[in-house]
């Protein structure tokens, strides 16, 4: 007896029970295209995702949206985004600009947040990159020098605790980076963009190296205020 032309009847029953045709969805024809379903996307770094900002066609991207595409990392983003181009030469005026937004931010690390919390007004409003692309440009490629020897390394630095211990420091260097001191802005700039590659990156040596940079700029700042007192002190007592 001749075998009926057309798909097996047992095996239609068999497929629909499973659910490949009834959902419309196409049969897995080997493992390795089902395991590549389920392969994680490669995640950004961070010298990509500054290239990413730069990009001219995110111009009328709000501030908002760009926060959801850093995800969990927003906070490490955040940190060297706003701090990093007072390493620069910048107009005058620009640490205060960039180190407002730093204030804002810090404090809600110290303090736990998860996820950076912005004002609804600041959440609508367009990212100017205009002011940043140029330092940005510099800075990339020395990232991703960064990027290259860095790795998730003395994890215990991180973490509940030394999240916030991080933004707490970070609070009272951004307190710092908006005084009008002349060349006072580069060595707590310093230490926030190295804190900020250490949260992005997990990496307690860069955490440890923004310890460092943090009490060198505070040595440095109370050097400064002592010197400024004693000249204050010396001149008022010359009338």
């Amino acid at each position: 007896m001749d075998r009926p032309i057309g798909p097996d009847v047992r095996l239609v029953k068999w497929e629909l029970r499973r659910g490949w045709i009834a959902r419309g969805r196409p049969k897995p024809h080997s493992n390795a295209m089902s395991l590549s379903a389920t392969v994680p996307e490669r995640r950004m770094s961070l010298s990509e995702i500054l290239t990413d900002l730069c990009d001219e066609t995110h111009a009328a991207e709000t501030l908002g949206e760009t926060l959801q595409r850093f995800g969990r990392r927003s906070f490490g983003v955040l940190l060297f985004i706003f701090a990093a181009p007072n390493m620069l030469p910048l107009p005058p005026g620009s640490s205060t600009f960039l180190g407002a937004p730093l204030v804002l931010f810090t404090p809600q690390l110290a303090a736990g947040v998860r996820t950076p919390w912005l004002p609804a007004r600041l959440k609508r409003q367009a990212l100017d990159m205009g002011r940043l692309r140029a330092a940005f440009a510099r800075l990339i490629p020395r990232v991703a020098q960064v990027e290259r020897v860095s790795t998730a390394r003395l994890t215990f630095l991180f973490g509940p605790v030394g999240d916030r211990v991080i933004g707490a420091v970070c609070t009272l260097l951004a307190l710092v980076l908006m005084l009008p001191l002349p060349l006072g802005n580069l060595l707590p700039a310093t230490a926030i963009s190295l804190f900020g590659l250490a949260l992005v990156q997990r990496d307690g040596i860069l955490a440890l190296a923004g310890y460092v940079m943090a009490a060198v700029s505070l040595s440095v700042l109370a050097l400064a205020a002592g010197v400024i007192h004693r000249l204050l002190a010396a001149a008022l007592s010359a009338f």
